[in-house]
């Protein structure tokens, strides 16, 4: 009788599985644009420097630009999915590791669960209006969350296949009303007023930059699939800049259609008067294209949405891996399965935290949008930035250390100090708005900033357990394992 042995526990995800075009979806769906340019913008012009908006946009792809010239320079050293997280174990020590791995968790988790308050309501509402389905919208959640399960645990490139269909109509359907607004002249007529130093210093241009800032969350996720990517050490810098390229250039000239079509001196008058100013970009479609937009639209929309949370999904499964793999976390969570390779248990732990917290804002009968949306997303988005921050430090601390490569000064020292410094700004800016973003009280807007601090000290604290326990463990921290 011939005995087959039971295949051993893996802790090495699928690799080879990601090309170049698979990691940029992940990444452009992450950001969610059509989520960005229907959502987000409407209001950020509102509550911002109003046309001014598009030139934001491109003085904030000019520091993700700076900020990815150090970035893409250490992902030449270190190949690891905890992106974040192991920058800046290998260049500030293992301590502020574990500080960065809770962070990256937090950041990763409060995002992807906030995103089903926005798609439980937008997908009730549409049940609602077109089919005259009355679903709750906690009930449109748990079904989006049961499916982002099962494409979260099974192969990394079933969720990219999934991912790049759901963009490309995104990006078509937004396209094709910037050149009917072009194609008509807009309200009165095209010109380049919001790209004038008048525009970008109106209105609060620092809580404009803030929502600019939240467009890109996700950009940073091409080191975490760095593992899973064909020849990753091009992959990844190149899908890191053409994201960029790509997400910044997309933004900037859609907003900018978008105040052409309202005309520059009255979008801001225009937006306030609306009762939903997220129903905005309709109402443009409507104007300058047909309904039959406006209505692709609509349903692009929550594919957008839809997309944000199995890329974020696969994120937070991915540092729950890294951690667990590297000992921060139990060592059960950083294994993979033995036949998708994917981070599974990372990826179960993800779908029941955010089925946990759901739950109990269905509980609670609180507003999906306004609380379960805007409260988690936009702690997301703080965390995101103190992790690029800490991740330009340890670039900086990273190369005076190792010099060597072909990196030069430009990259590794001018490049990590100007990012490091104008993040560290923009993360204080966000702190002191923190309510305007949210639209809680103060109080209640800093209690939800006090996250950042609370996590970070628990990180701390299990990265010094680790240490007393496995020094050789706690000093590998964020090693490349390619």
């Amino acid at each position: 009788m011939t005995v087959v042995a039971e295949s051993p526990e893996s802790t090495e995800l699928r690799q080879g599985a990601l090309g170049l075009g698979f990691i940029i979806f992940f990444v452009i769906s992450a950001a969610g644009p059509l989520v960005a340019i229907a959502g987000g913008f409407p209001i950020g012009i509102m509550l911002g420097n109003g046309a001014g908006t598009p030139s934001l946009l491109i003085a904030t792809v000019a520091i993700l630009l700076v900020f990815s010239a150090g970035y893409t320079a250490m992902a030449r050293h270190i190949t690891n999915a905890g992106g974040f997280y192991a920058f800046t174990a290998r260049g500030l020590g293992g301590t502020a590791g574990g500080a960065a791995a809770l962070l990256a968790l937090l950041g990763y988790n409060t995002m992807q669960i906030g995103l089903y308050g926005m798609f439980g309501a937008v997908v009730s509402g549409l049940l609602g209006s077109r089919f005259g389905i009355d679903a709750p919208w906690w009930a449109c959640s748990f079904v989006a969350l049961a499916s982002i399960a099962v494409l979260g645990y099974r192969q990394i490139d079933l969720s990219a296949k999934v991912l790049s269909v759901l963009v490309f109509g995104e990006y078509i359907v937004v396209l094709i009303l910037d050149l009917a607004i072009l194609k008509a002249g807009g309200d009165s007529g095209i010109n380049g007023a919001s790209f004038t130093p008048h525009a970008f210093l109106s209105g609060t241009p620092a809580i404009g930059l803030l929502f600019c800032f939240a467009s890109f969350i996700g950009f940073e996720a091409t080191t975490i699939y760095s593992e899973e990517a064909k020849d990753p050490h091009r992959t990844v810098p190149l899908a890191t800049y053409i994201s960029v390229l790509l997400i910044g250039v997309f933004y900037a000239f859609s907003v900018w259609c978008m105040v052409i079509g309202a005309g520059d001196g009255k979008i801001v008058k225009t937006l306030t008067a609306l009762s939903d100013p997220t129903t905005f970009l309709y109402t443009l479609s409507d104007h300058y294209a047909n309904k039959t937009l406006t209505t692709a639209m609509s349903l692009l929309f929550i594919t957008s949405v839809y997309a944000g949370l199995l890329a974020f999904h696969n994120s937070a499964s991915r540092y729950f891996f890294a951690a667990g793999r590297e000992g921060l976390l139990p060592k059960m969570i950083g294994r993979t399965h033995r036949i998708h390779q994917s981070p599974h248990i990372g990826s179960i732990i993800q779908t029941v935290l955010a089925a946990a917290v759901v739950l109990a804002f269905v509980v609670a009968r609180t507003d999906p949008v306004l609380t379960l949306f805007s409260w988690l997303t936009n702690v997301a988005t703080l965390c995101i930035i103190a992790l690029m921050a800490l991740s330009s430090a340890a670039v900086f601390a990273f190369f005076r250390r190792v010099r060597s490569g072909p990196e030069g000064p430009l990259r590794t020292f001018v490049a990590p100090l100007v990012a490091g410094l104008t993040l560290a700004v923009v993360l204080v800016l966000a702190i002191v708005n923190f309510s305007v973003l949210t639209g809680a009280s103060v109080a209640f807007s800093y209690a939800l900033t006090a996250l950042l601090p609370v996590f970070a000290v628990i990180g701390t604290v299990l990265a010094r357990k680790l240490k007393r326990r496995d020094p050789q463990a706690f000093a590998r921290l964020g090693s490349s394992k390619l």
